[in-house]
């Protein structure tokens, strides 16, 4: 029992001591572990610089930089470098001054009287069996003693957290990706407000309308901020997003993260729904084509998937309230919730071009890895063809499909407004579509925050589902 835990923890120290080592090579990560870890950064770097005295580098640099001194090294260098400096001049047709000239030479020697004492004393070290002793190395050694770890914790406890996060390849990938979309969010949001600060358009002229005095303008201007500088509007649109706190909308002065919070799942449901349809039907169809290509099957449902390609939606949508709706009377012609034949033809209009593109790429991609070395290896062991086209070829076949669902099911997130208003859906696509023209800032910001949100979860999503289906995207992300 006691050697179990004793194991348990000298890995969780050498696990620690690595992630450390690891994190003080990269740039970025080197700041953010020396901020996190503030109070115990600062003991490991005292104690690092009291050993670096002593350690057998300043020993091994000293008779170094006296061999390099006793073998008139740096006079010889100076003579190269002055002749390259020379050459450089001519070559370029530079007139320098003698001291000019000096300057450089003097500056350019010391750069290589560095740079070969550093080396020369690094393969001294390696000849000796000895290395220079680092800060990562003092950490280890400090991690080691269980005293130093426990009054470490409570200091140290955001930094151990980002070390153990670190340490995990597919946390650090999320992290990371978490990290980027926060820019992208400020990225945005700064270039749509700006957008919308420089339009020609007058939110309290179209509100109020054209009857509206210059007093009630100025009035509608200074109660929502509007006549406050561009810098001023900005920070607090961009405060507002960081504390989800979207403000109150121009028109109807309804709460914006609560009105987006509530058309969500309205858009939301169309999506999955439709994205569901698109892949019962387009997977099967796609590997079938690949399957048996350039047969009647293949020429049909190809042509058929050009067609969903190529129809728009909001035509689609008027034929089918045309026929379905107002002829046939068999589906009502606009959505309501409480009826669930209303969601049938907005996710067959919505799922049609997602089918087509999904159906096109199982295709070409099942064609491109099904007469590879490796599916063909399968076949010759003497594995059904099932086996071969599920385990070896649709598998590997996946990469593709996966991106373009991801792309497509993103957009859709982001709000499908032409659908939404061919059936009247209340959704978010038709919620931005009808802001846009006022234009409602804080209801544009919301839609336009929501929309790169849920872009960059998506692309999260898909980035793992690589991961996920094909074993050298997680051999990469590993190494990585």
């Amino acid at each position: 029992m006691n050697l179990a835990k004793s194991s348990k923890m000298s890995q969780l120290v050498y696990t620690l001591g690595f992630n450390y080592g690891k994190m003080l090579l990269h740039p970025s990560y080197r700041y953010v572990l020396f901020i996190l870890g503030l109070p115990v950064n600062l003991v490991v770097l005292l104690i690092w610089q009291s050993r670096r005295k002593r350690d057998e580098w300043a020993v091994v640099q000293q008779a170094v930089e006296r061999d390099m001194l006793s073998t008139s090294y740096r006079d010889t260098l100076r003579t190269d470098v002055e002749q390259q400096l020379r050459r450089k001049h001519r070559f370029f047709r530079q007139q320098v001054s003698e001291a000019e000239f000096k300057r450089q030479t003097e500056e350019w020697l010391e750069e290589s009287v560095q740079k070969e004492l550093k080396e020369r004393t690094f393969s001294k070290l390696q000849e000796q069996g000895k290395q220079r002793l680092t800060m990562a190395d003092t950490f280890q050694s400090l991690i080691d003693k269980p005293w130093f770890l426990a009054i470490s914790v409570i200091p140290g406890c955001l930094m151990y957290a980002m070390m153990f996060l670190y340490g995990n390849p597919y946390l650090k990938y999320i992290f990371e990706r978490i990290l980027m979309t926060v820019f992208v969010i400020l990225g945005v949001a700064t270039l749509v407000f700006t957008i919308l600060y420089l339009s020609p358009f007058n939110p309290a002229a179209n509100i109020l309308g054209e009857t509206a005095t210059q007093e009630q303008i100025a009035a509608f201007n200074h109660v929502y901020g509007l006549d406050q500088p561009y810098l001023v509007q900005l920070w607090n649109n961009i405060k507002g997003i960081a504390l989800f706190d979207l403000g109150k909308s121009f028109s109807g002065n309804e709460d914006v993260t609560a009105t987006i919070a509530r058309k969500f799942p309205i858009t939301l449901t169309l999506a999955v729904i439709s994205l569901l349809l698109a892949l019962v039907i387009a997977l099967p169809i796609g590997i079938i084509s690949a399957i048996k290509p350039n047969s009647l099957f293949d020429y049909t449902f190809m042509f058929i998937a050009l067609i969903g390609l190529s129809i728009p939606n909001f035509w689609q949508g008027l034929i089918f309230i045309l026929n379905f709706s107002i002829k046939l009377q068999w589906l009502p012609a606009t959505f309501n919730p409480q009826n669930w034949l209303s969601i049938i033809m907005p996710t067959i209009v919505l799922g049609t071009g997602l089918t087509a593109a999904v159906a096109r790429m199982t295709r070409s991609s099942t064609l491109e890895v099904i007469h590879e070395d490796y599916v063909m290896t399968a076949r010759a062991k003497g594995l059904s063809e099932r086996q071969v086209l599920l385990k070896h070829a649709v598998r590997n076949a996946l990469i593709p499909i996966v991106t373009v669902v991801g792309l497509q099911f993103g957009g859709m997130l982001g709000g499908a407004a032409v659908t939404e208003k061919v059936f009247n859906i209340s959704g978010l696509g038709s919620y931005i579509v009808d802001k846009q023209f006022i234009p409602d800032i804080p209801s544009i910001m919301g839609g336009v925050v929501y929309t790169a949100i849920t872009i960059s979860i998506i692309n999260v999503v898909v980035d793992l589902l690589y991961a996920f289906v094909d074993p050298r995207v997680r051999s990469k992300m590993k190494q990585y």
